[in-house]
């Protein structure tokens, strides 16, 4: 809880967030933002709204969401990747360390 109050308190311009603009340009590329829009509702707990609007520097519900949904949309699954290859490098591999 600590973290959201610290997070919440260091409000960042839009235009300065470079990874909101890299997810939002990327969600735009792969054709994630075009097409027709629906309506969505849901009740969010007021802290992790403000401690999301804060990091983020979006001030709108909708560019919230949008930009909450295009992270989860455009998500890597590198940590289950690498995961899923344990124990298939030979112990005796030289990693020059």
């Amino acid at each position: 809880m600590a973290s959201a109050r610290r997070t919440a308190s260091k409000a960042v311009a839009p235009e300065e967030n470079p990874r909101r603009n890299a997810v939002l340009k990327t969600a735009k590329d792969a054709g994630l933002l075009a097409g027709e829009s629906n309506r969505i509702a849901g009740r969010i707990r007021k802290p992790l709204i403000d401690a999301a609007r804060a990091r983020s520097g979006i001030t709108s519900d909708t560019e919230l969401l949008e930009y909450a949904l295009a992270c989860v949309a455009l998500e890597d699954d590198f940590g289950q990747k690498l995961l899923a290859r344990r124990g298939r490098v030979p112990k005796d591999l030289d990693l020059e360390f």
